[in-house]
């Protein structure tokens, strides 16, 4: 099976491009990408970036659709309007499922996306999208609305859900729980929501693009939309709860715990 990522280079590992294909491999799916931008990044922050012109993101995209055959296909950092809207014109039309991870801000506060994109994802990719996985703060900046109850967050959803989008999964690891829920909404479905224990550690770097990489995998893999959000949450709690403890600042997740642990990862399934 083969899956293609499209997002930014983090040279520390952690996150971006590496993330992705260190995620697909785990999985046992062959990886493509096109790279979106280069950063000069390492746990310790993102020092600076150098965006890819978007005629360039088409030739990559361009290629590879060309020659693999893909099964599913993840972004993550577009950076700026006219990357967002070339993927989007190259995709529209196919049957590919396209995860969005709607990659904003760096776990060290630098913005990762002009402000100027932010209309783009609404206007243009989410209407083709099949899963947006935001979030909070991200999800915040898509609504324009504040959230800080599970009211706020079914809202969120639904405006995000309103663009086209076919699901969305609502991140909570930025809400303070002793759990981390996340809750997915669907169209026309009744929403769910995958738990697991919070686990403490300042090792997250690239948590999300480890998440919505290991959806990806699955979907690649032929798995339902619901099976391959359990894949996700169970691939990154292992991330997180093993961590590599390397680096000065936030340290990157472990890509190798999944299939290094030997007791079955847990999550809980809710409904509604």
């Amino acid at each position: 099976m083969i899956a293609c990522t499209i997002a930014g280079s983090d040279s520390g590992g952690g996150a971006g491009i590496q993330a992705d294909l260190k995620t697909f491999q785990e999985l046992k799916v062959f990886g493509t990408s096109v790279i979106t931008a280069l950063t000069a990044q390492n746990t310790q922050g993102v020092h600076d970036i150098f965006p890819v012109d978007a005629g360039f993101v088409e030739a990559q995209l361009t290629a590879v659709l060309d020659d693999f055959e893909v099964k599913a296909i993840k972004t993550g950092m577009l950076f700026d309007s006219s990357i967002i809207r070339t993927v989007a014109r190259q995709l529209d039309g196919t049957d590919i499922p396209i995860v969005v991870d709607p990659v904003m801000v760096a776990k060290g506060g630098q913005r990762l996306l002009l402000d100027e994109a932010v209309s783009a994802y609404k206007e243009v990719l989410l209407p083709i999208s099949t899963v947006c996985t935001p979030n909070i703060p991200e999800a915040e900046v898509l609504t324009g609305i504040t959230i800080a109850t599970e009211q706020d967050i079914e809202r969120a959803a639904r405006i995000l859900l309103a663009t086209g989008v076919r699901c969305v999964v609502m991140k909570g690891g930025h809400l303070k729980s002793d759990k981390a829920t996340d809750a997915i909404y669907q169209q026309d479905e009744p929403p769910f929501y995958v738990e697991t224990d919070r686990f403490e550690t300042p090792h997250t770097h690239g948590t999300g693009c480890t998440f919505s990489a290991a959806l990806t995998a699955g979907l690649a893999r032929g798995m339902s939309l619901h099976e391959a959000i359990l894949l996700a949450k169970r691939f990154v709690d292992a991330a997180i709860r093993h961590p590599l403890n390397i680096g000065h600042g936030r340290g990157p997740t472990n890509h190798f715990a999944y299939n290094q642990m030997e007791e079955e990862i847990k999550v809980h399934v809710i409904q509604s």
